[in-house]
């Protein structure tokens, strides 16, 4: 997945979603991570997706889901700043392996709990449960790697020299 490295008009950047926001949970712009979205209040479909390095159609799915909802501008799908913010949010969030009714919940409990306490004890566990479930697949993929080195091993030993 390509990092988009242009700037905004203003300067501003878009998330890396490398590196942006993990660990500081889930937050809207305007409340202390300023890059997580353009300081232009309104924004076309095109421009967004472009910003977010993901298609247009991407954009549409997320919102036919209601995870955001942007406003119509005749028939134009116009974004404000909250909806960059909730898609850049999405993003990380199935970049980091959660689904989509996960990070839905996150969203719905970031507009619930105004002190996003509840919010921040349910991404705390479900964090430590996704560690858990990303360390079994590592012993699984490292088991799965020392079989395949040694049958490779085995049959390299059984080709003659010389063939």
């Amino acid at each position: 997945m390509a990092i988009v490295k242009h700037a905004f008009p203003n300067g501003s950047r878009p998330c890396n979603k490398a590196t942006d926001g993990i660990g500081r949970g889930f937050r809207y712009a305007g409340e202390g991570n300023e890059s997580l979205a353009d300081t232009n209040p309104l924004r076309g479909i095109q421009d967004v997706a472009d910003s977010l390095g993901v298609t247009t159609r991407t954009l549409r799915f997320y919102e036919d889901k209601g995870l955001v909802q942007p406003v119509r501008v005749g028939g134009t799908r116009v974004y404000a700043r909250r909806d960059v913010a909730r898609l850049q949010l999405i993003l990380r969030g199935k970049r980091l392996g959660f689904s989509l009714r996960e990070i839905e919940e996150f969203l719905d409990l970031y507009d619930a709990d105004p002190q996003h306490v509840e919010q921040m004890r349910r991404l705390a566990e479900r964090c430590a449960e996704r560690v858990e479930e990303l360390e079994a697949q590592r012993v699984a993929l490292d088991q799965t790697l020392r079989e395949l080195k040694e049958m490779e091993k085995q049959a390299r030993a059984r080709i003659p020299e010389g063939e």
